[in-house]
């Protein structure tokens, strides 16, 4: 792309089923190249007002449509964006700066999964109450009412995925939503509300705002708003969760962590590399659930050191067109500033061992432009618990190697408590090739993802929500259309009379 002008038209917001333009734009930036991308309408008070009311009046219409007719829309939608993935793939790329061979792979199919899973459970009886005898003349029965208008504010690390993951069981159970896809990676939203008209769902079900933070805090204080879904940074979530709780709206808040990556003394040396460098590299480091906290025993050391350095030749940074390009630049230049700022913390400040990368931009090939917001993979060693690069999340490409002591009868639970010694608690992982062992860690681990020899699956069918600071509630699985609907309890007497406590003596 050219310095000539924006790649794509400019955007405009979407409610009521139908593009609205307001006066005041910003610009996304293709972060590979630095170059502008796009203008982005930015929403005022009137147009999130207005896509509020646009979702108020299809409310009772989509709420009152059976299920399975429901479930018709969503699945040809589904058909939709699995025809469109490549060219869905390609924005995403052009937005992010993720290769497309991950966006193409990854990201769109991803998020439609979750949007199949949904279609086919509520079908199926996903969205049924229960029934109990209570005596031989009463019965219970329960419930489940849609919330009424969502709203879901979407992150920058997977636009189009997290807007799926948020407006399919949303969506499935009969809500309405207006989406703030977040203004560092906003082209998606557009098209996703467009599939969803083409597919049927009706003008004012999906909605889309656009605009920064303070586009967001008008849907959270909104009092028509039933709930609100957010993912980002604990910082953000923090207040937005505080926002909705105030106004007694529901809240799902997917926030950040700060994982730990256990290797176990048994582990095999080959596994345990390729699961940090997963924990660690893909998608450029900036994965919520990255394993940044890779905790290695002495015994093993040398020999992972070693085998990691070698497989590091293994990560390819490059153009991101490019099939075999691996690792692309970061979303943005402020985020690329934040995260070179942690490695030179953790070169003169920490004095951690830097063994690859540090500051600077990796080698690219001749010909790629080099403005963009690229950063080295970046390693350090002999890490301590109190350093600032393995306490805070720093949501780029840097891996902290913690040795433990694998000696003496007691260091699992020592290696449990440091590993635990976080305010967050989003995911964790264990290496070991003892099944009975992982699952003993495992179940110690304080953090609401995890996984026993891999890292970063999350199928539809897994529910994912975090502890301690990383979250409210969860998404996807069965238990994720539960964070979407409000449940009635109704008692039925059918003896015939009412049992009183005013009857006469």
């Amino acid at each position: 792309m050219g310095s000539a002008g924006p790649k794509y038209d400019r955007q405009p917001l979407y409610y009521g089923g139908k593009h609205q333009t307001t006066n005041e734009t910003f610009q996304t930036t293709d972060p590979s190249c630095d170059r502008p991308l796009a203008d982005i309408c930015k929403a005022d008070k009137s147009s999130v007002d207005a896509a509020i009311s646009s979702a108020q009046r299809a409310f009772p219409k989509w709420s009152s449509t059976p299920a399975m007719e429901r479930s018709r829309i969503l699945l040809r939608a589904v058909a939709l964006l699995r025809q469109r993935n490549d060219e869905l793939a390609l924005i995403e790329t052009h937005d992010t700066g993720k290769p497309f061979s991950e966006t193409s792979t990854v990201d769109v199919i991803t998020g439609t999964d979750v949007l199949e899973y949904y279609a086919n459970l509520v079908a199926s009886g996903g969205l049924n109450g229960e029934t109990t005898q209570l005596r031989p003349d009463a019965w219970v029965y329960t419930t489940k009412a849609p919330l009424g208008v969502c709203a879901g504010i979407g992150a920058w690390n997977y636009p189009i995925q997290i807007a799926l993951w948020k407006s399919a069981p949303c969506l499935a159970a009969g809500n309405c939503m207006v989406y703030k896809p977040s203004e560092f990676t906003p082209l998606h939203a557009l098209k996703l509300a467009e599939i969803y008209t083409e597919a049927g769902v009706p003008p004012g079900v999906f909605n889309v705002v656009q605009g920064a933070g303070d586009v967001g805090g008008m849907l959270t204080s909104h009092p028509s708003i039933a709930k609100v879904s957010f993912t980002g940074q604990v910082s953000t979530g923090s207040k937005v969760a505080s926002s909705a709780v105030a106004g007694m709206k529901y809240v799902t808040m997917e926030l950040g962590g700060k994982s730990p990556c256990i290797i176990l003394p048994d582990a095999q040396l080959e596994n345990a590399v390729d699961g940090a460098m997963m924990a660690n590299f893909f998608s450029t480091g900036q994965v919520c659930t990255n394993g940044t906290r890779v905790f290695v025993p002495q015994s093993m050391l040398k020999a992972f050191e070693k085998r990691l350095l070698e497989k590091m030749e293994l990560v390819r940074p490059g153009d991101v067109m490019d099939p075999n390009t691996n690792f692309g630049p970061l979303v943005s230049k402020v985020h690329s500033e934040k995260v070179k700022e942690y490695i030179r913390h953790g070169i003169e400040t920490d004095k951690a061992k830097l063994l690859y990368g540090g500051l600077g931009k990796p080698e690219l090939a001749k010909g790629i432009d080099t403005n963009g917001f690229w950063v080295k993979p970046t390693i350090f060693t002999n890490c301590t618990d109190s350093m600032k690069i393995t306490t805070d999340e720093i949501f780029g490409p840097v891996l902290c190697i913690l040795p433990y002591s694998d000696s003496g009868p007691d260091y699992l639970s020592t290696l449990v408590r440091r590993a635990n010694a976080t305010p967050m608690g989003l995911a964790a992982g264990v290496f070991t090739t003892n099944i009975d062992m992982g699952h003993k860690v495992v179940a110690q681990l304080e953090a609401g993802i995890t996984w026993v020899n891999t890292w970063g699956e999350s199928p539809a069918e897994m529910p994912v929500g975090g502890w301690k600071m990383s979250g409210l509630g969860v998404e996807n699985g069965r238990k994720g259309i539960e964070n979407w609907v409000q449940n009635k309890s109704t008692l039925v007497e059918m003896g015939g009379s009412v049992a009183t406590a005013f009857s006469k003596l």
